[in-house]
């Protein structure tokens, strides 16, 4: 295998890592929020937070690495309209993101505290900041996978 098609196959896992873990906690969260139950939401939380850790943020660094690295062997001028789109499309995926690790972190918190009682105002106020991140940063992954497939003229 030579270097090119190890660096599109190690970008292209990296984004369908993103994508796919991030499909993947939102479904989970979601299906452990609806369950009311505190003691799912901690255990949820925690297994969402180890999943981030591990999958999300691995991918995260490896994404502008591999990116970087092909757009200099395959010479794409890095200014680019598509690599630019992309490139602010990833930092406003890094905006939402990095707030809602926090958010996972004290959800899982408060949903442990609320063991043997009902979830607190700020678990659902915080909860519902964490729902409504996903869809811009979602929207933004996916828009990132086309500019990377299609790479249109802009």
């Amino acid at each position: 295998m030579d270097w090119i098609t190890l660096l599109r196959w190690i970008h292209i896992l990296g984004a369908a890592v993103l994508l796919g873990t991030g499909a993947g906690i939102a479904f989970f969260m979601m299906m452990a929020q609806r369950s009311g139950d505190p003691r799912i939401i901690a255990h949820t939380s925690g297994a969402v937070i180890l999943a981030d850790w591990i999958f999300t943020a691995t991918a995260v660094i490896l994404q502008p690495i591999t990116g970087f690295a092909l757009a200099f062997i395959l010479g794409w001028d890095l200014t680019e309209g598509w690599i630019l789109l992309s490139l602010g499309l990833y930092v406003l995926v890094g905006c939402f993101w990095l707030p809602v690790v926090w958010i996972q972190h004290r959800l899982r918190d408060l949903a442990i505290e609320s063991i043997d009682r009902e979830l607190t105002s700020e678990f659902r106020r915080l909860y519902r900041i964490w729902f409504l991140c996903g869809f811009p940063a979602f929207v933004s992954v996916l828009a990132i996978l086309w500019l990377m497939v299609a790479r249109p003229v802009i």
